[in-house]
């Protein structure tokens, strides 16, 4: 199975001024992080940033918020309980007017785009907000795909075992080139030599 761009978002959790300092292999992390939001860019694939009590940790890295469509603030460690899941995959609207009385080939369809079920996922702490985050999320019946050299935890060995759960819990781990590769699926596309040069 691989990813597909026309399927995704990716979600940003947590690359926060005051907690990226403390982070394990923080300047690696950060550059794989800005690399899929780039990516993400060059793919039309919305971007979601989460920011875990900013009163106290402060924003997200401006590298990062730059690349977020939009930024949910948070106090619980999941995201999906701040109210994630209703930006990726937001409530259908009811067909206004009587549906029904209309001959079916005068009903207008419901529009907007089609549902987006992937979600690409990668930030810190890896052990604490990510991977409550991704759980709520595979409750949820999103598919969760974990980037793991775009995320970190203060140790090693935190980030190391959140790996080990997520894989359990059936989510995907996958790596930035992996993601970009994927979504790209051929030297033809568009956006190859862009993507290419952003993984250089």
């Amino acid at each position: 199975m691989l990813l597909d761009a026309t399927d995704a978002q990716l979600v940003l959790v947590d690359y926060q001024i005051r907690l990226m300092p403390v982070m394990w292999e923080a300047e690696a992390v950060t550059a794989n992080a800005v690399r899929l939001g780039e990516l993400a860019r060059l793919m039309a694939v919305p971007v979601w940033g989460t920011e875990q009590n900013p009163s106290g940790l402060g924003p997200n890295l401006p590298s990062i918020k730059a690349l977020c469509g939009n930024t949910l603030s948070k106090m619980q460690f999941s995201a999906v309980e701040e109210g994630l899941g209703e930006w990726l995959r937001p409530p259908s609207k009811p067909p206004a007017g009587n549906a029904r009385s209309l001959p079916k080939h005068l009903q207008k369809p419901l529009g907007g785009p089609p549902p987006r079920n992937t979600v690409v996922i990668a930030g810190c702490e890896t052990h604490i907000c990510l991977l409550q985050t991704a759980f709520d999320l595979l409750e949820d019946e999103f598919e969760v795909w974990v980037v793991t050299d775009a995320c970190t935890s203060r140790t090693e060995r935190n980030r190391d075992a959140a790996f080990d759960r997520l894989a359990g819990a059936g989510a995907e781990l996958v790596t930035t080139e992996m993601v970009a590769f994927e979504w790209l699926r051929s030297a033809e596309h568009p956006a190859f030599k862009a993507v290419q040069a952003l993984m250089k």
